[in-house]
C-alpha cells in the first residue's frame, strides 16, 4: 500500500477515494467496526435508519461538494427545522418574526421586528466572546431564554467564557423563515450516510480495516505516506496537554405506536432537563413506520471528542501541535480533529478534496 489513511469518516474515506482514482494504494483503518464515521447509520431493531452519532442534516453552497457526493449516492429533499422548548411553547430557532409575535405576544411584521431588536440589543465595542455577540444581537431577554442555559450544557460554560465564533454560527431573522439552514443545496442521501461512504470506498485499490488503530501497525506495515484525520493531540503523544474537547452521551429510544413524537425534526430544550435536544429521524429520511425512533442528546467533558470547545487558549495550544504537525513532512493532517475545528460536512469534504490534490501533487513533485 503506497498511503495510509487513518480514519473512514468524511475526512479520510474523500481522501482515500480521490487517491485511489490517481491511481494509489490505499489502506484505510478505522478504531471503530463501521465505516462513516459520526455520520454513520444504520437501521434499530425496528427497522428505523437512525444516526448513531447524533443527526448530521447536509446542507452547503458548494456546487462542487455535492457534485462530488452525488458520485455515491441518490438525494432526498429535506429543510432542517428546529424548536426550542420555551415556558409552555415550542418556538422556532433560529429566532425569527414568529418566535417574537408568539414569544411576548406581538403581531409585528418584518420593519417591527427590525425595530424590536434594535431597540432591546446592547451595544458592544468589540465583541469578544459569544454573550458579546448574542446580547448584541438579541438583548438580554432572548439571550437568557434560548442561549445562555443551553449553552451552559452543550460546552459545560457561560457564554462570556466561550469565543464569539459559537454564538455567530445562528443567525436572527426578522422574517418567517423557520428553515434552520440556508443554503442552496439541502437533501438527505437517499439510503443514507453509510451506504454513500461504502460506495465512496469501494474501488480495487482501496482495503479497509476496521476495528484497527494506527498504533496496531508496526513501522514496516506503514506506507511511507499517511492522511492522518484523528486528534492532532493524540498523534503526538499529548506532548503539551491534551487539547479540550465536549462529548456527548447519546439515549435511543423507539417508541412503538407513536406515529410522530415530534411536529419537526429537533427540538431544542435550552432550559429543561439535563438533555440539550431531541431528534426523531423520520422526518430526516421520510420512512413511513408503525412506530418512531428518537435520540436525546447529553453532552459530557468524559467520552469520544466531539466539539473543540473555541477558547484562545485552546487555540494557542492547537498552534503548538500545528507546528509539530507541519514539520512531519510525510503525514497531512485533514478534518475536525486534525485540525481542531468545528466544520461541517461539506467542510470537511472541500477540505479533503484540497488536501488529496497537495498530497497529489508533493508525491509527483
Amino acid at each position: 500500500m503506497s498511503i495510509l489513511v487513518v480514519g473512514a469518516g468524511f475526512a479520510g474515506a474523500v481522501c482515500a477515494r480521490e487517491l485511489a482514482d490517481a491511481g494509489q494504494q490505499v489502506l484505510v483503518i478505522d478504531r471503530r467496526g463501521h465505516v462513516a464515521g459520526n455520520a454513520h447509520d444504520r437501521r434499530d431493531a425496528s427497522g428505523i435508519l437512525v444516526h448513531l452519532y447524533g443527526p448530521h442534516i447536509f446542507h452547503t453552497n458548494s456546487a462542487r461538494v455535492v457534485e462530488w457526493l452525488s458520485r455515491f449516492t441518490s438525494w432526498r429533499p429535506y429543510e432542517h427545522r428546529v424548536l426550542a422548548q420555551v415556558g409552555d411553547q415550542q418556538l422556532p430557532v433560529p429566532i425569527n418574526r414568529t418566535t417574537i409575535n408568539r414569544l411576548y405576544g406581538l403581531e409585528l411584521d418584518e420593519a417591527g421586528v427590525a425595530s424590536y431588536l434594535a431597540g432591546v440589543r446592547e451595544a458592544r465595542i468589540e465583541i469578544r466572546t459569544s454573550e458579546d455577540a448574542v446580547l448584541s444581537s438579541v438583548g438580554r431577554d432572548l439571550c437568557d431564554r434560548f442561549f445562555r442555559n443551553y449553552t451552559r450544557k452543550q460546552w459545560g460554560m457561560d457564554l462570556s467564557e466561550l469565543s464569539a465564533g459559537v454564538a455567530a454560527r445562528i443567525p436572527v431573522r426578522t422574517n418567517d423563515d423557520d428553515r434552520y439552514f440556508t443554503d442552496t443545496f439541502q437533501a438527505m442521501p437517499a439510503e443514507g450516510y453509510s451506504r454513500m461512504f461504502e460506495r465512496m470506498l469501494d474501488h480495487p485499490a482501496i482495503s479497509v480495516s476496521l476495528g484497527t488503530q494506527l498504533s496496531d501497525l508496526s513501522p514496516s506495515e506503514r506506507p511511507a505516506h499517511m492522511i492522518y484525520t484523528g486528534p492532532i493531540d493524540a498523534y503526538f503523544g499529548y506532548r503539551f496537554g491534551k487539547l479540550p474537547y465536549r462529548s456527548l452521551r447519546f439515549e435511543h429510544q423507539h417508541l412503538p405506536g407513536v406515529q410522530q413524537w415530534q411536529s419537526v425534526g429537533t427540538v431544542n430544550y435550552p432550559n429543561d432537563y439535563d438533555y440539550t435536544r431531541i431528534t426523531e429521524f423520520k422526518h430526516l429520511t421520510g420512512q413511513e413506520h408503525t412506530g418512531t425512533s428518537i435520540v436525546r442528546e447529553f453532552p459530557q467533558d468524559e467520552g469520544d471528542p466531539y466539539y473543540p470547545v473555541p477558547r484562545p487558549d485552546n487555540e494557542a495550544l492547537y498552534q503548538r501541535y500545528k507546528e509539530l504537525a507541519d514539520a512531519e513532512r510525510d503525514v497531512t493532517f485533514v478534518g475536525r480533529l486534525a485540525q481542531y475545528r468545528y466544520y461541517n460536512m461539506d467542510q470537511v469534504v472541500a477540505a479533503a478534496l484540497l488536501a488529496s490534490r497537495n498530497c497529489l501533487d508533493a508525491r509527483v513533485g
